[in-house]
Formats: C-alpha cells, sequence, structure tokens
C-alpha cells in the first residue's frame, strides 16, 4: 500500500469517527441543553448560530450562498420540517426521555422515509429485506415503548406521550428527507444547509418568544457549553465529514451511520448520564438496528454517491 493510499484510509476512518462519535452524542448534548433551555429555544439559538456561520464559511470558501426565491422557500420548508417539527420535538420529548431511548425511537426514520416513498409514493420499491426489515423495526419499537404503555404513573404516562412525540418528529423529519432528496437546488449542500438552519432557528426562535420561553430559560456554563457542543460537533464537524465521505466513500459504507449512531448515543448516555439500561432497551436495540440495516441495504444502489443538503441533526436519514 503507497503512503497516499495509506493517507486516504486513515482520512476515511477519522470521517466514520468524526459521523459516528459527534453525531451519535447529540442526543447527549441535547439532554443536558434542555435541563434549563426550552426546546425552542435552545434549537433557535443553535440553528441561528450555525445557519449563518455555515453561510460565511462558503461566502468566505469561494462557495456560492446566492439563492432564487424558490429555492428559499424550499430550503425553509425543508428547514422547518427538519428542524422544526423534528429536531425541535426530539428535544422536547428529551425533558421526559432518556437520550438513548430517544435516539433508538428516532433510528426508525429510514424505515418511514421507505414506507413512504415505496408504498405511498410509489417511487422506491422496497424489496423483501425492506419488508422485513418493516416488520422488524415494528417489533423493535413494540419492546421499547411496552413498558411505558404498561405504565400507571404520571410519569410513565407522561414518557409515552413524549414517545408519540417522538414518532411526530419522525413523521415531519421523514417528509424533509424526501422533499430534500426530490428538489433540485442551484447551490451546494454546505450553502443549502446553512439556509435551512438559518430558516428554522428564525421560525424556532420566533415561535420560542411567542410563547414566553425568554422568561423560563436560564442560560448555565453547563447549558451554554451543550449548545456550543451542537453547533460546532454536531452541526460543523460532523456535517462535513458526511459530505466528505459522501464523495470518497461508497454510499453503503456511509449509510452505517444510521444504525451507529444510536448504539453510541445509547452507551454514551449510560457513561455519562448513567441512564438505567433495561434489557427492553438492549432488546430494543438490537432489534433497531437490524431493522434499519435491512431496510437501508434493500434500498441502495452502488455507484457514486450524489451530495445529499440534509442539514446533519441527531434524526438519522437516509
Amino acid at each position: 500500500m503507497s503512503p497516499n493510499e495509506k493517507s486516504q484510509r486513515l482520512k476515511v476512518w477519522i470521517a466514520f469517527g468524526l459521523v459516528y462519535v459527534f453525531w451519535g452524542s447529540t442526543y447527549l448534548a441535547i439532554k443536558v441543553s434542555v435541563e434549563h433551555i426550552t426546546p425552542l429555544m435552545m434549537t433557535g439559538i443553535r440553528f441561528l448560530i450555525a445557519g449563518p456561520v455555515m453561510l460565511a464559511w462558503c461566502a468566505l470558501s469561494g462557495l456560492s450562498v446566492r439563492i432564487t426565491r424558490k429555492d428559499f422557500w424550499t430550503a425553509a420548508a425543508i428547514g422547518v420540517l427538519l428542524l422544526t417539527g423534528g429536531n425541535a420535538m426530539v428535544a422536547w420529548a428529551e425533558k421526559f426521555l432518556p437520550s438513548g431511548l430517544a435516539s433508538l425511537i428516532v433510528a426508525v426514520v429510514p424505515i418511514w422515509v421507505a414506507v413512504v416513498e415505496g408504498l405511498i409514493l410509489r417511487k422506491d420499491r422496497m424489496n423483501g429485506l425492506g419488508y422485513a426489515g418493516l416488520v422488524l423495526g415494528i417489533c423493535g419499537l413494540g419492546v421499547l415503548l411496552w413498558p411505558k404503555l404498561m405504565a400507571t404513573s404520571v410519569l410513565g404516562r407522561m414518557q409515552l406521550i413524549a414517545s408519540g412525540g417522538l414518532l411526530l418528529a419522525s413523521l415531519s423529519w421523514t417528509c424533509g428527507t424526501i422533499l430534500s432528496r426530490h428538489s433540485k437546488l442551484s447551490i451546494g449542500p454546505f450553502a443549502a444547509t446553512g439556509w435551512e438552519m438559518t430558516c428554522a432557528g428564525v421560525v424556532n426562535t420566533l415561535l420560542a418568544l411567542s410563547l414566553g420561553d425568554q422568561h423560563r430559560t436560564v442560560l448555565t456554563t453547563r447549558g451554554a457549553i451543550a449548545v456550543g457542543y451542537l453547533v460546532v460537533f454536531g452541526s460543523w464537524v460532523g456535517f462535513t465529514a458526511y459530505i466528505w465521505l459522501l464523495e470518497h466513500v461508497p454510499t453503503p459504507k456511509v449509510a452505517t451511520y444510521a444504525y451507529v449512531n444510536p448504539v453510541v448515543a445509547v452507551l454514551l448516555g449510560w457513561l455519562v448520564l448513567h441512564e438505567h439500561v433495561d434489557a427492553y432497551i438492549v432488546a430494543g436495540t438490537v432489534i433497531i438496528v437490524a431493522a434499519v440495516a435491512l431496510v437501508t441495504s434493500s434500498k441502495i444502489k452502488s455507484g457514486p454517491a450524489a451530495p445529499a443538503h440534509v442539514p446533519a441533526c441527531e434524526p438519522a436519514h437516509d
């Protein structure tokens, strides 16, 4: 193996590590950030920083950030679906649920994408493996939510409601993913992501202010560090590594993040926040990871990847 090949392989391993660890750890950072900052305010702050800075970086790097009116409204719709209906709802749910459990429920997004595109839009039919993954995913959700379904306490009922909110967040993220996939924007993935995050940041902040969240928000050092981590490592570093991998590694290998990230999130929640991991979590993790792997592998074709312009965030996308 030549020195150039060794250097390229090292870069690939580093990029995978960044995507696996940083995107998997964002659930932990969200859990910490919403301790004293309301979900809408937190996501508003996060994306109002991440979006404009990414656009500024694009401009300084010579990448075009000019956007047509049509593309702007498309980017705004994608951003709101992904980062308001999706990401902000995830942040709200994590006020009641462990970060690891939240990541597992959201991990079924690739399954919902396959269902909507294959069964409803009839654009990307699933094969036998895909249908097996769909059934397996439903079983995995049943295992994860069984203790919540049987709970009679107030906390147990709130956790069940929060789990339902995560399913709605997954649906919103699915719609945003499909709209993104079938939209042809005139700008590159970094600039498009910058506009999407900026639009969602504005919407989330306006919603937070309209609900009076500024009076219920306490910006602690711990919370500020968590938000900063989400901005730098979740939205910038993780996404940059993801786009680089799409340009240098076959798509099926890049797609492995969709079922590695939940495992990372569960482990970090257990190690750092001492979240309880019981038999239901372990079994649900195995089942859902297997289900997502089946669905993802059944839909991906070999060949060069087209760089996606979906913002890098907690819900998995394919």
